[in-house]
């Protein structure tokens, strides 16, 4: 895939499934913001892996585990030059965003929260990124603030930037909306936290498949996002984490490589990032999410981010030529994700009838519950872009879309 030229049509042939008929139609699949298709080379390393690798890392002597071992971290150093993040040990494997958003509400809260004091999140946020800060609040006797958003789904920047108070302890914020499509401004974002001595958190499962990352120039303090959304296996997942944090925080969770000496009377603890990878890792996931990025930097993660522009765009102007139609998220600065209604349709009619026309889009809240509340809406239907998808796919949704109101009717 070295210094492939970007071309969806090109693009769209490394990934099998894609030939796929669903109903006796050809798959349109729109449903990418909730897991992205697998390309024939991300699947060739899962086989190889499997028939020529398959071993335990970092406990055995003997070939394969040498080599399991050495090609898993290098994985994680690829993986920390794609995010320039300054340190090979600040890259930590886990199954996926929850559980690297998980691993910091844990083990930040056990740190550093006390009763008094707060966690700010947003009105967008993912429940991944909202469930696990309000437990570890309830638990510490914390509070969880919520910064809000305005009708187009943009954050109210004045409002966010009041509430960086003395009290909080740590910002949490998504760096895409997995619902809204809105890009948050997390530069500036993090900057203002920091100059309130605030560490910020940054889910970043919806940037990474559309946006070069550099964890360093955001200056985040952790930044997570999982294999899945980025033409990787599922399960994978990393957890950046800055080296003074990671030398600070307790473990996560206690076992096998997390340690240093173990005795009944004491245990002492591995260095970074082994100890915060307990227990045999997803090997096979973490080798091969290497070759998930290697394929999307060889498209060319930028010329793919403006191709899904385009196709957002030209969707955006399609759909609002029906009667009814109601896009949830019309910030200025958005990625290929479109939520929307029509007024007098349930989105789960919409969403059945139009997979009966082989078109695969998502309905429901997307686990933003607290954000439909806001827009008083049952859920929406999303539509959502990756680097294969086309003009013509648009094209064939909207038919089938227009299609589908017509048989409602």
């Amino acid at each position: 895939m070295t210094n492939l030229i970007y071309n969806p049509e090109i693009i769209r042939k490394q990934f099998p499934i894609l030939k796929s008929r669903v109903n006796d139609r050809p798959l349109i699949y729109l449903d990418n913001a909730a897991t992205t298709q697998k390309p024939q080379c991300v699947i060739d390393q899962i086989v190889t892996y499997y028939t020529e690798v398959n071993a335990n890392v970092h406990r055995g002597n003997h070939y394969l585990s040498s080599l399991a071992t050495e090609m898993l971290e290098n994985s994680r150093s690829y993986i920390k030059t794609y995010l320039n993040a300054a340190h090979s040990h600040e890259i930590i494997f886990t199954r996926g965003t929850t559980e690297s958003i998980n691993l910091i509400s844990n083990v930040f809260g056990e740190a550093r929260l006390q009763p008094g004091d707060s966690v700010l999140i947003t009105e967008m946020e993912h429940h991944s990124n909202l469930v696990p800060w309000q437990m570890k609040s309830t638990v510490h006797g914390a509070r969880l603030k919520v910064a809000p958003i305005n009708e187009e789904g943009e954050l109210m920047m004045d409002e966010l930037a009041g509430m960086l108070t003395d009290d909080v302890k740590i910002l949490a914020i998504t760096h895409v909306s997995n619902t809204l499509g809105t890009i948050n401004p997390v530069k500036e974002i993090v900057s203002l936290a920091h100059e309130k001595g605030i560490p910020v958190l940054i889910d970043g499962a919806q940037a990474i498949p559309h946006m070069k990352v550099d964890v360093q120039d955001l200056d985040c303090d952790f930044y997570c996002f999982s294999g899945h959304k980025v033409y990787g296996p599922t399960g994978i997942g990393i957890l950046y984490a800055k080296e003074k944090w990671l030398e600070e925080l307790p473990p996560y969770q206690g076992g096998g490589e997390m340690i240093e000496s173990v005795s009944f009377e004491k245990t002492t603890f591995n260095v970074a990032p082994f100890k915060f990878e307990a227990g045999t890792p997803n090997i096979e996931g973490g080798i091969v999410l290497a070759e998930a990025l290697k394929f999307i930097d060889a498209a060319g993660i930028s010329l793919v981010g403006l191709h899904e522009k385009a196709l957002t765009d030209y969707a955006t102007t399609k759909l609002l030529q029906t009667k009814g139609m109601r896009i949830i998220g019309r910030a200025k600065e958005k990625t290929g994700v479109i939520s929307f209604l029509v007024d007098g349709y349930h989105p789960g009619d919409i969403g059945i009838l139009l997979d009966k026309m082989g078109v695969a889009v998502r309905v429901g809240n997307h686990c933003t519950e607290p954000l439909m509340r806001k827009f008083n809406i049952p859920g929406t239907v999303r539509a959502s872009f990756a680097c294969y998808n086309t003009f013509s796919d648009v094209d064939i949704f909207i038919e089938a879309l227009n299609k589908t109101l017509q048989m409602l009717r």
